[in-house]
């Protein structure tokens, strides 16, 4: 049986903010590293309308801050000099695994956008 915490972070925040939502569970494969996949083949979604959340490590003079995240289609790459250039950075890459769920209070493959633990720019 699934696990589908109603009392997320990401699912208070949407509550707060009185957004309708749906929550969509299902069993997640320890071995599987590609969340993304994973979770457009065990709900049935396109990986067009199915989003990731990656945060991003920047570096170079006026950074305000020197984490900030992405969210992209599960379908897509994200451009790191794009979204250096975007976030005001000379170079941009992925943040490691244990800085990425220190900022935002979830682990890596179930990080949201909503909720986090330090308000980063998306």
């Amino acid at each position: 049986m699934p696990h589908c915490d109603a009392a997320s972070p990401a699912t208070k925040a949407l509550a707060r903010a009185k957004v309708k939502h749906t929550l969509h569970a299902y069993d997640h494969d320890p071995s599987n590293r590609h969340y993304g996949e994973e979770g457009v083949a065990q709900l049935g979604f396109s990986a067009d309308v199915m989003f990731k959340t990656l945060v991003v490590h920047l570096e170079g003079s006026g950074v305000r801050t020197p984490l900030a995240v992405a969210v992209v289609p599960v379908s897509g790459m994200l451009d790191l000099k794009a979204f250096a250039a975007a976030m005001g950075a000379k170079k941009a890459s992925m943040a490691e695994p244990d800085v990425a769920q220190r900022a935002t209070g979830y682990i890596v493959g179930g990080i949201s956008p909503l909720g986090q633990k330090k308000k980063l720019p998306t």
